[in-house]
């Protein structure tokens, strides 16, 4: 071998280690960043004519295992539409409440039950009625919060909904430009790495709102699908359209236009977990704004109507008429059975016995429309409103299917019903998330590993080290000759 060569071979190994090492601390800085992936140094040798000419570098490949991330990213949003459902149960339930707190809707039902019993026990006592009064307007002053929370509810929905939409937008488009960069990159022979690294950060950030399938394209470019099969980016960002709505209300639906669904470039898609973009927290949200919600609504629209109906028209007050307000009315009128939607809102006291509002606590004792008082020591209204309240009868709305409650029966039934399925709700979050953890750990396994990158340090210096021993070993091999 010539000197040359020689030169040229422990020239070339500096320059390989020399990069090495630039690549393997750009691996320990970035081992914490989220999305980064390992670089490694690609080397051939090089000969002319049987000769060696030391080694070349072919590239810094960035090590993925994209089988692994796209299985995560799936996880991903598993986990995040399973939390997003178990959030909503949970929220029902407490706003329903624990049976043992003062502040639940059982509570508050039993303290007017009690109010009854003891007002019959001195139906003389105008404290005791007006107690009955209070009791009975705490039950439907809850249910009208009941009914507030869960339009809350499911505006908060509607309004997470357009965010996450603006968010996919954003980002699809950040995804497209990198896509260009990238492009760029590797046609001019640049390294691109880095702006893959943020292409996967960006990815990842969707995942969760819409689950993704990643198709590799040439020169570094990645085309982007929704696993049920809607193009989100393919050689160029696709456009999702959804209007946010400024309020809520219980008759407030998709099929009536009153609320927004979504489109892809104009067109309109399914928003169910079995639609176009299902799977994530987007379709989840949809869930809980158009269908989780409102059949809540309705549930407690029908512990609603039960109330009014028990002590309505028919009942133990014969003084209450066909068509007249009973001890509870909706919005101060009668109960219409063909406009049930919302009256959980609605519900109140009729105002003939609620004193704050110019009414008389007697007519609880004697009748609603009692032209006069009666005896003060008659107990048998009271008894009977007691009577219906515990009475085991068929809910007259479909929420409850055909089974028999009593008022407080009923009350406990859509708390178990809620219970049942958070319970039911948080072990799939469980779950979900638990996958999403091993995928996670599994993935930063297969990451950037110091120990290893620090012995692998040790060994570019050595190799370093012995081409620059070459180097001075050929140096003073040509002062020598130079001497001669």
């Amino acid at each position: 071998m010539s000197l040359s060569a020689a030169f040229t071979n422990a020239l070339s190994g500096l320059t390989v280690s020399s990069k090495m090492a630039q690549v393997v601390s750009s691996n320990v800085a970035n081992a914490m960043t989220e999305g980064y992936g390992r670089r490694t140094v690609e080397t051939s040798a090089v000969s002319a004519g049987g000769v060696g000419y030391g080694v070349r570098i072919d590239g810094v490949t960035r090590q993925v295992n994209e089988s692994l991330i796209q299985d995560r990213r799936l996880a991903d949003a598993a986990a995040g539409e399973a939390g997003v459902v178990a959030d909503f149960y949970a929220s029902i339930e407490d706003m329903i409440g624990d049976p043992t707190s003062d502040s639940s809707l059982s509570a508050k039902m039993a303290n007017f039950e009690s109010a009854l019993v003891e007002a019959a026990s001195s139906p003389d006592s105008t404290g005791r009625l007006t107690t009955v009064v209070n009791t009975a307007k705490t039950v439907a002053e809850q249910l009208n919060s009941m009914s507030d929370d869960i339009n809350d509810i499911r505006l908060g929905a509607d309004q997470q909904i357009g965010k996450q939409v603006d968010l996919l937008n954003s980002t699809l488009s950040q995804v497209d430009d990198l896509n260009d960069a990238i492009l760029k990159a590797s046609t001019n022979g640049r390294d691109a790495a880095a702006l893959m690294d943020q292409r996967q950060a960006l990815i990842d950030q969707i995942s969760e709102i819409v689950p993704l399938q990643v198709y590799q394209r040439d020169n570094g470019q990645v085309a982007l699908y929704s696993t049920n099969g809607a193009t989100l980016l393919d050689g160029k960002a696709y456009e999702i359209g959804y209007s946010t709505s400024g309020r809520m209300a219980p008759n407030f639906s998709l099929e009536g236009g009153t609320l927004s669904g979504l489109t892809i470039n104009g067109e309109p898609v399914s928003t169910t977990s079995n639609g176009a973009l299902g799977g994530g927290t987007l379709s989840a949200l949809f869930e809980v704004r158009d269908e989780l919600a409102p059949a809540a609504q309705e549930q407690i629209d029908s512990v609603a109507r039960d109330l009014i109906e028990r002590l309505g028209a028919s009942g133990a007050d014969t003084t209450i008429t066909s068509g007249s307000a009973g001890f509870f009315t909706d919005a101060g009128s009668a109960f219409d059975s063909t406009d049930e939607l919302g009256l959980a809102g609605r519900i109140e006291v009729n105002e003939l016995i609620d004193p704050s509002e110019g009414g008389e606590v007697w007519r609880v004792r004697d009748g609603l429309y009692a032209s006069t008082a009666g005896d003060v020591g008659n107990s048998t209204l009271l008894n009977g409103i007691a009577d219906a309240l515990i009475e085991s009868r068929s809910a007259s709305s479909s929420a409850f299917g055909g089974t028999s409650y009593s008022a407080s029966g009923l009350m406990s039934e859509l708390l178990s019903n809620y219970s049942s399925a958070r319970q039911s709700a948080e072990m799939t979050e469980s779950y979900t998330t638990a996958k999403q953890d091993a995928l996670v750990e599994e993935e930063l396994s297969l990451g950037v590993d110091t120990d290893q990158e620090l012995q692998s340090l040790l060994q570019i210096e050595q190799s370093y080290a012995a081409n620059a021993k070459v180097m001075q070993t050929l140096d003073t091999l040509m002062q020598q000759l130079l001497e001669i």
